[in-house]
Order: structure tokens, then C-alpha cells, then sequence
């Protein structure tokens, strides 16, 4: 008897953005706001008592002011099948790993789409092939990655951008198979008591490029990403003892350089009820180091996070995330604010923040003490 299909439904958001920046920019093609529209629906269709089912997500940006931020996405184009004790994907996907809240080190099977925020959250889709397994001693991820997405960068009209700013057309590879190269990954994961614990390991193309200074057919001055081939092990550990959760992320990464480590450990603690209300309060305070110091391509090499979260717990899902990173050897900040809340029955107003402060003009992300913003999102769900 064949089972019958089940309907498949849509879901997902469009929404409208707006980015407003205190300063002008350095390179006067900057503008000091823009805007944008941007879709990402979902059709989903499950069959064989759900044993089968089908994804497909969409995503596209359209931006005013910058044809690199203007771009499109498959997210997630996937079958996948559950057996009782076993799961198996297999079409573009994502996968997150980590637990700690200001960077997620061992989050290395998607590449970032960095044209859409600047934290690092947003991901590009990536082909794969996933096995996973449950046993009473763990699940067993097991990932072929066909297939390889480079790292989206803003253009020279961007904004938080580098200056120069990076030229994506001047990419280069390591391996002589470029974007063709097949990744593989493996990752242990297992929850006991207090502790949720997971290892990984990574082997192919570093999601991250090697920017360096060269110049465009034109003689400008450009930045040019290089790929290259690395091997990363990671652990990330949260224990969760009564209003505690206490987070570790490590990774030891080699590549062309040196084998190198980095950490981001740190806890949240939630004060619940806050003042006899329905309102909570997560403070949260993490280390984050790497072995690379200076030499670090990005803004954490030896930084203290402090931020707090403030859930109403309300009809509107209220929330409130603020934070700021403090370099430990400088006078260096980053200042972060997130909210959201549902306006109506389908619609969801996010609002963002991000100030940089005292960043040393000898630095390379100096140029961001110019790019303070203020960015407001109104997103209707469907």
C-alpha cells in the first residue's frame, strides 16, 4: 500500500530594513543610510507517516545602495529521512554548533553571509550529505560537503566594510580543485546530567579567507580572499546548574601558518521573575582568546564580553540583548544592542545597534570608528 502524500504549507517573512549611520564613511562612495527589502519563505512537505519529508528555502536581499549586499541564497534545499535510530540529509542544508554567545568558534560547516550582519549569525546554504546516528552513548554527525560558497563581502559602496574593501572576483585557492574540493566533518555530541558536550572535526576548504592587499584591473588598491586548506577540532561544553549555564568553545586549527588555539569561555545567569515580575534577566559574561594575538584576522583575540538579556515574557515576545567587547590590552569597544517584538498577530519589529569606540588608527579595522549604525527591520510572517 503506498502511503499518501501530505500537503505541503509555505512559511517564512518579507521584510523591509533601514540602516541609518552617525558618520560619513571614508570612501565617498559611501552613503550614510540605506535600505532594503528581503524574502526568505519556506515550503515544507512530509510524507510516509513523517518518516520522509522536503525542504526548500529561498532566500533573496535586494539593497539600495550595494550590488554585493543585493544577492540570493538557497538556505536549504533538502530530503530527509528518519528511521528510529538514524537520520539522513541529503541537498544544501545548515548546521549550527556552539553554545557561547559573542562568537561561535566551532560553527565551521557553513560559510558566512557577511553582507547581512556583521555578528557572523547569518549563513550561507551549503551541499552536504549527513548521516546522523543516536546511541545511549551519543549521535554521531558524519557530513560530505560537496561543493564550496565564498564568503560575501560589502562592495565599494558598503558600508562596514574593510578599506580597501574586498574585491570577491580576485578570490584564489590552496587546492587546485578550487570550489570543487569535498570537505568532510564528523562531530560526537552527547547530554548527561549537567553537562551538554560536544567534539568536532573539520578538514577542508577554511571557511574564513586570507585577506591580502593587491591591486584590480583598474590599479586600485583592493583586498583579494585566498582559501585555504585547514584541519580544526573543536569542543564545546554547557553545564546548566540551577539559574547557571556555564559555556566553553575551543578549537585548535591549522592550516598554511602555524597550528594555533582559541576560546571563548564565560556563563549566563538568569534572574528569574525579576522584582516579583514576569520579567527575566540573563547577565552574561565571557573570555575570548586567540593564540594569534594581533595577528588575528578579526576584532576578538584577547577581549571580555559583558552583556545582559531581558525577556518580558509578554504576548509580544518582547526581547532586549545588549553587550559590549572589551579589548583587554587597549581602550578598544564594541557596543551591541538587539531587540525585538511582535507588532499585531503577524508582523515582528527587530532593531539594531553596533558603536565602535577607541580602536587604534594603527590598526587595520580602524576605519570602523566610522561606522556606528542604527538599524531597524519590520518583518511581516506568514
Amino acid at each position: 500500500m503506498v502511503t499518501p502524500l501530505l500537503a505541503g504549507e509555505w512559511s517564512g517573512n518579507v521584510a523591509i530594513e533601514a540602516r541609518f549611520f552617525q558618520h560619513d564613511g571614508l570612501d565617498r562612495r559611501q552613503d550614510n543610510s540605506n535600505y532594503s527589502v528581503s524574502a526568505l519563505p519556506e515550503y515544507y512537505h512530509e510524507w510516509n507517516e513523517a518518516a520522509d519529508s522536503f525542504t526548500f528555502t529561498p532566500f533573496i536581499r535586494i539593497d539600495s545602495d550595494d550590488s554585493e549586499r543585493s544577492h540570493a541564497d538557497i538556505r536549504e534545499l533538502k530530503w530527509t529521512h528518519v528511521s528510529d535510530s538514524w537520520e539522513l540529509d541529503l541537498g544544501i542544508s545548515k548546521v549550527f554548533w556552539g553554545v557561547t554567545e559573542s562568537q561561535h568558534l566551532v560553527d565551521i560547516i557553513n560559510q558566512t553571509d557577511l553582507v547581512e550582519n556583521l555578528d557572523g549569525e547569518d549563513k550561507l546554504g551549503q551541499p552536504m550529505v549527513k548521516f546522523s546516528t543516536v546511541r545511549d552513548w551519543g549521535t554521531v554527525d558524519l557530513f560530505l560537503l560537496p561543493g564550496f560558497s565564498e564568503r560575501t563581502f560589502p562592495g565599494k559602496n558598503g558600508r562596514l566594510r574593510s578599506i580597501p574593501y574586498v574585491d570577491t572576483d580576485l578570490e584564489s585557492y590552496e587546492d587546485s580543485q578550487e570550489q570543487d574540493h569535498i570537505d568532510w566533518a564528523a562531530r560526537w555530541s552527547h547530554s548527561f546530567d549537567i553537562w551538554d558536550i560536544g567534539v568536532s572535526h573539520f578538514s577542508g576548504t577554511g571557511r574564513d579567507p586570507i585577506l591580502s592587499p593587491t591591486r584590480d584591473t583598474n590599479g586600485n588598491v583592493v583586498l583579494a580572499p585566498f582559501y585555504e586548506q585547514i584541519d580544526q577540532t573543536g569542543l564545546d561544553v554547557q553545564a546548566t546548574i540551577d539559574e547557571w549555564l556555564l559555556k566553553l568553545e575551543l578549537i585548535s586549527r591549522n592550516g598554511i601558518g602555524q597550528r594555533y588555539t582559541a576560546s571563548t569561555v564565560g556563563f549566563e545567569y538568569t534572574l528569574v521573575g525579576l522584582f516579583e515580575t514576569p520579567h527575566d534577566l540573563g547577565l552574561l559574561a565571557e573570555y575570548l582568546y586567540d593564540e594569534r594575538g594581533r595577528n588575528a584576522p578579526g576584532f576578538f583575540e584577547d577581549d571580555l564580553f559583558l552583556g545582559a538579556r531581558w525577556v518580558w515574557n509578554d504576548a509580544e515576545n518582547t526581547e532586549f540583548l545588549a553587550g559590549v567587547i572589551q579589548d583587554s590590552s587597549s581602550s578598544e569597544r564594541t557596543f551591541r544592542l538587539e531587540g525585538s517584538r511582535r507588532v499585531g498577530q503577524s508582523t515582528k519589529l527587530n532593531i539594531e545597534a553596533q558603536f565602535f569606540s577607541n580602536i587604534p588608527d594603527s590598526s587595520s579595522r580602524a576605519n570602523f570608528n566610522q561606522e556606528d549604525f542604527v538599524q531597524v527591520e519590520l518583518a511581516w510572517y506568514f
